[in-house]
C-alpha cells in the first residue's frame, strides 16, 4: 500500500481555506529545534475574505449606494472587489483606511459577490443602502454585506396580510447550494401536508434565489414568526427583505446566537413602537429577564420584566415606546442562570406618526470584540447616531472615523462606558474636511464586552426613513493553534 506523505501546516491551512473560502492564514513561526516547547497560539491576519450582498430592491425608483472599507493604514498589496454574477466589477477598494463608494439605480441592480485578498482582507467591510421614496416598499433599507455560511435564524419575519417577506439566498461559489427553509410560528413548526417532503431550493452558482415566505405558509397569517435557513450543501449569504403596508421596508439581518444571553443594540430614542420577537430552538422552555440598558443603567420595563418561551414556538412581547426619549439597548438573560436555554431574538422598531411611519429591525448581535466597522455614515446633523452599550463591566473603546469617500482626514476619539449603560454618541466622530460617506470603526481597548449599532436617518416627505446596523467583530485575525508539530489540530 502506498504511504501518504505527511501533511504540512501550510497544506492543511490551504485545504481549509479552499473548503471555506473565507480566510487564508499565514503560518506561525516554527517551533524551536531544541524542543523548548510548542509554539504558542497566535493571532494571524486573514489573507482572504468573502462577502455577498443581495439584490437591493425591486423598485424602479430605488437609489442604492454601496460603500466599502478595510480598516488600517495604507501599505502592502491587496485587492477587494464586489462584482455581479458575470464578474463585472461594481465596487473596487484600493487601499486600507480609504473607503470607496459606488451607486446603482432602479430594479436592475444585481446581487453582488466579492473577495478581498492580501492587505485588504483583514476586516474588509461593505454596506448597501437603498432609498425608495414611494410605493409599498418605500423606505431606507440598509444591510451590511455578509460572509456566506450554512445556518441562519430570522426571528421577526411574518406572513400576515399586508406583509411581504422574501428570503434572499446568494451563492458566491461555483457549485450549486441546496437550501432548506423552515418557519416556526406561535404554535410551533409549520408543516406541509403529511407525506410532502420539505422544500429544498437550489441556488445556482454565483446567483441569487428569492423565496416568498408567504408561499411557504399559504394557509397561515402570521404577524410574527421565526425562519430557519440551512444550507444542506454549499453555502450562501441569507437576508430577509421585509415590506409592510403603511410602515415601509427594510432588511432583516440574521440574529446572533442561539445564546442564553443576548444584547439587541441601538433602539432609537424616538421609537414609538418596539416589539420583541424571540424563539427557543430546542425542546426546552426558556424564561428570560428583559431589561433596557440606558444612559444611567439597566431598568426593567414595568409589567414586561419577564418573557416565557415555549421550546420550538415563537413568542412576542410588545414593549411600546420603551426608550421614552433616550436611545437604549435591550438585554435578555436567563431568569435562572442554572436553567439557561439558548434563544434567538430581534426587535421590530417603528418611528414616526400617522401615515408617516417607518420600520426597521434590530436583531441580537455579537459584541464588537477587538474591532468592528460599519460603512456609509453621513456627516450631516443628526443623520448618524452611534450607540454603545457596555453590557457587563466598565469598558473603554476607540471610535475612528475614516476619511470620506471624496477625501478629508480621519479622526478618532476614546470613550469610557460604565458597565450596564448605553451611550448615544450624537454626532459621532466624522472626518475633518471630508465629503461623501465615511466609515466608523469601534475598537475595544479594555473591559467590556461592548455592543454597538449605527442608526442612519434620511428623512423624506416627513417620513423619518431610517435603518439600524449593528457592529460585529470583523474577524480580521484568526487564532492559529499550536500546530507546528501536529497539523491535525486544525482538522478537529
Amino acid at each position: 500500500m502506498k504511504q501518504r506523505a505527511p501533511l504540512t501546516l501550510a497544506a492543511v491551512t490551504a485545504a481549509l481555506a479552499a473548503a471555506t473560502g473565507l480566510a487564508f492564514l499565514t503560518a506561525p513561526a516554527a517551533t524551536p529545534a531544541d524542543g523548548a516547547g510548542r509554539a504558542a497560539a497566535a493571532r494571524m491576519p486573514v489573507e482572504r475574505s468573502v462577502l455577498v450582498c443581495p439584490a437591493p430592491s425591486s423598485s424602479d425608483i430605488a437609489e442604492t449606494t454601496y460603500t466599502s472599507l478595510t480598516p488600517g493604514k495604507g501599505g502592502g498589496a491587496g485587492t477587494a472587489r464586489l462584482a455581479d454574477k458575470d464578474g463585472k466589477a461594481v465596487l473596487d477598494l484600493k487601499e486600507p483606511g480609504k473607503p470607496a463608494a459606488a451607486t446603482a439605480s432602479g430594479a436592475e441592480a444585481p446581487a453582488l459577490t466579492g473577495a478581498a485578498e492580501g492587505a485588504l482582507a483583514p476586516g474588509w467591510t461593505a454596506q448597501q443602502t437603498t432609498k425608495v421614496s414611494a410605493g409599498h416598499a418605500r423606505g431606507l433599507l440598509g444591510l451590511a454585506c455578509t460572509a456566506p455560511g450554512t445556518d441562519f435564524w430570522f426571528p421577526g419575519v411574518g406572513t400576515a396580510k399586508g406583509r411581504q417577506d422574501y428570503v434572499h439566498l446568494t451563492n458566491p461559489d461555483d457549485t450549486v447550494a441546496e437550501v432548506a427553509i423552515k418557519l416556526h410560528g406561535p404554535d410551533g413548526l409549520l408543516k406541509d401536508k403529511p407525506g410532502t417532503p420539505d422544500p429544498v431550493y437550489d441556488v445556482a452558482p454565483r446567483s441569487t434565489t428569492k423565496v416568498s415566505l408567504a408561499q411557504l405558509a399559504p394557509d397561515s397569517q402570521l404577524a410574527d414568526a421565526t425562519a430557519h435557513v440551512t444550507a444542506r450543501s454549499g453555502r450562501v449569504g441569507a437576508s430577509v427583505h421585509v415590506a409592510e403596508d403603511g410602515t415601509g421596508a427594510d432588511w432583516l439581518p440574521a440574529s446572533g446566537g442561539p445564546a442564553d444571553t443576548l444584547v439587541l443594540p441601538g433602539i432609537p430614542a424616538d421609537a414609538i413602537s418596539v416589539r420583541l420577537v424571540a424563539f427557543a430552538p430546542g425542546e426546552d422552555d426558556a424564561d428570560l429577564t428583559v431589561k433596557l440598558s440606558g444612559p444611567t443603567g439597566p431598568i426593567s420595563p414595568a409589567g414586561k420584566e419577564r418573557l416565557h418561551l415555549k421550546g420550538g414556538m415563537t413568542e412576542t412581547l410588545d414593549l411600546g415606546d420603551v426608550t421614552r426619549g433616550e436611545a437604549g439597548s435591550l438585554l435578555l438573560a436567563p431568569a435562572d442562570p442554572k436553567k439557561a436555554v439558548p434563544v434567538v431574538a430581534a426587535l421590530r422598531v417603528v418611528r414616526g406618526t400617522g401615515t408617516k411611519q417607518e420600520l426597521a429591525f434590530v436583531p441580537a448581535s455579537a459584541p464588537v470584540g477587538e474591532r468592528a466597522t460599519v460603512t456609509d455614515n453621513r456627516a450631516d446633523d443628526k443623520t448618524t447616531v452611534l450607540t454603545l452599550t457596555a453590557s457587563g463591566a466598565d469598558a473603554k473603546v476607540r471610535v475612528t472615523a475614516s476619511p470620506g469617500t471624496e477625501g478629508g482626514q480621519g479622526t478618532a476619539t476614546e470613550i469610557t462606558l460604565k458597565g450596564g449603560t448605553t451611550r448615544a454618541v450624537t454626532p459621532p466622530p466624522a472626518p475633518s474636511g471630508g465629503k461623501g460617506p465615511y466609515a466608523l470603526t469601534v475598537e475595544t481597548l479594555s473591559g467590556g464586552p461592548v455592543h454597538a449599532a449605527r442608526t442612519l436617518t434620511l428623512p423624506h416627505d416627513g417620513i423619518p426613513m431610517f435603518t439600524v446596523q449593528a457592529f460585529g467583530d470583523d474577524r480580521s485575525t484568526v487564532s492559529v493553534p499550536r500546530a507546528a508539530e501536529d497539523p491535525s489540530i486544525l482538522l478537529r
